[in-house]
C-alpha cells in the first residue's frame, strides 16, 4: 500500500469512528451540562464546569433507578430462560432422530419471517384475558422460551460437532441429557456466549412490547421511561441525556469485558 492510499484509507477510516462514536460522546457531555449552560452555549461546546446534577434529578426526583432494576431483572431471567430452552431445542433439531423433525424445524424457522408487529395484537389480548397485562410476566413469558434466530444459531454449531465424540460417550453408557450438559454445551462456549451477548443486547434495548404491556412506571424497563422522558421534558435536554447516557452505559460495560466475544460472534454468525 503507497503512502497516499494508507493516508486515504487511515482518514476515512477516522471519518467512519467520529461518526459512529461522535453522538455517544455529544450525549454524555450534554448530560454533564447544567440547562443554564446548554441554553446559553453551543451544543458542541464541552461543559464548563462539570455538573451531575441532571444524575441526581434523574434518580432522586424522577426515580430513574427502577426502569434500570426492573430491565436488569428482565434481561436477567431471559438470558437463562433464552439459553437453557434454546440450547435444549437445538440439541434435539441437532442430534435426535424422530418423526417429522425436519419439517418441525423449517416451519418453526418460517416463523423468523413474521414482523413482530403482526403477531403484538393477540399476544396484548391473550394476556389481558389472562390477567398478567402490567405484570413482570407480561414482559418475560413472550421471550423466554427460546428464538428460533437462537436454535437455528446453536443447531448449526451442534451439527459441526464430531460425531466420533458423541458416540464414544454413548458407548460409555452416557445418555441424551449427560451428553448435552457435560460434552456439547462445553464444547459450545463461543457460540453460547455470541448468544449471551445477542439476547442481553436485544433485551436491554426492547422497547415496542413494554410500551404497549405495560402502563405506570411499576414495571416501566429503561427504554420506555427514557422514552417518557422525551416526552415530558422534552426542552430540558440535559435530563434527557443524562438517561441515554445511562441507558448506554451497561451495554458500554458488557463491551469493555467481552470485547473479544464480541470480535466472535461477528464471525461466528457471519455479520459484516
Amino acid at each position: 500500500m503507497s503512502p497516499l492510499s494508507a493516508v486515504i484509507t487511515y482518514a476515512v477510516l477516522l471519518l467512519g469512528a467520529v461518526i459512529t462514536v461522535g453522538p455517544f460522546l455529544l450525549s454524555f457531555a450534554t448530560s454533564l451540562k447544567s440547562p443554564q449552560q446548554f441554553a446559553s452555549e453551543g451544543a458542541l461546546a464541552p461543559p464548563d464546569p462539570v455538573s451531575t446534577v441532571n444524575y441526581a434529578r434523574l434518580f432522586a426526583e424522577r426515580g430513574f433507578g427502577s426502569p434500570v432494576a426492573v430491565t436488569a431483572q428482565v434481561v436477567a431471567v431471559l438470558l437463562v430462560g433464552q439459553l437453557l430452552f434454546s440450547i435444549m431445542a437445538a440439541y434435539a433439531f441437532a442430534r435426535m432422530e424422530f418423526r417429522g423433525r425436519d419439517t418441525l424445524f423449517w416451519i418453526y424457522l418460517a416463523t423468523m419471517m413474521v414482523p413482530q408487529v403482526v403477531t403484538v395484537i393477540p399476544l396484548y389480548t391473550m394476556f389481558t384475558q389472562l390477567g398478567l397485562r402490567n405484570t413482570f410476566w407480561s414482559l418475560v413469558l413472550p421471550f423466554v422460551f427460546g428464538s428460533p434466530y437462537a436454535v437455528f444459531l446453536l443447531r448449526e454449531y451442534f451439527r459441526g460437532i464430531p460425531e466420533d465424540i458423541l458416540s464414544a460417550a454413548r458407548v460409555d453408557g452416557a445418555g441424551s441429557w449427560r451428553i448435552l450438559w457435560l460434552i456439547v454445551v462445553p464444547l459450545s462456549k463461543p457460540i453460547i456466549a455470541t448468544l449471551a451477548i445477542i439476547t442481553v443486547v436485544t433485551h436491554w434495548n426492547n422497547f415496542m412490547w413494554p410500551l404497549i404491556i405495560t402502563t405506570g412506571p411499576d414495571w416501566q424497563v429503561i427504554t420506555v421511561a427514557t422514552a417518557a422522558l422525551q416526552t415530558q421534558y422534552n426542552a430540558n435536554w440535559t435530563l434527557v441525556m443524562a438517561a441515554t447516557t445511562v441507558a448506554m452505559a451497561p451495554l458500554l460495560i458488557l463491551f469493555a469485558i467481552f470485547q473479544r466475544h464480541i470480535v466472535n460472534s461477528i464471525s461466528l454468525t457471519g455479520f459484516k
